[in-house]
């Protein structure tokens, strides 16, 4: 019985996964595609010859969907580390869910000076 219990919890853990999986991707690229957007905008009005005025409406509203772009994503990472945490409480600790394993945090990357010689 045991078992069966496990199973189904697995099962079910599985297509949470699924959609939290989905669902980080659709704001990837919903942030993806507004970006585009967003620099599109002035590069247009650079093509066209347009005055700067003309659209600054929608420049500023592009910021305002990015920034709420932004905030999803942040709260479906948010979302995901406490999914980990149920996954735990539910005795699941040991099951690799895939997105729902344990990541290593993101290092800052260290770019080093280079010192250019003439040849």
């Amino acid at each position: 019985m045991e078992t069966r219990m496990l199973s189904k919890r697995r099962e079910a853990a599985q297509q949470v996964v699924n959609h939290l999986m989905a669902t980080e991707a659709a704001i990837d690229l919903a942030l993806v595609r507004a970006a585009e957007l967003f620099g599109s905008l002035p590069t247009a009005r650079l093509h066209a010859n347009i005055a700067a005025e003309v659209g600054h409406g929608a420049i500023e509203q592009m910021t305002e969907t990015v920034v709420a772009l932004v905030r999803a994503r942040g709260q479906i990472v948010a979302t995901h580390r406490e999914l980990a945490e149920t996954r735990d409480q539910i005795g699941l600790r040991t099951v690799s869910f895939g997105g729902l394993a344990e990541k290593a945090a993101a290092r800052p990357s260290h770019l080093e000076l280079v010192e250019r010689t003439a040849a």
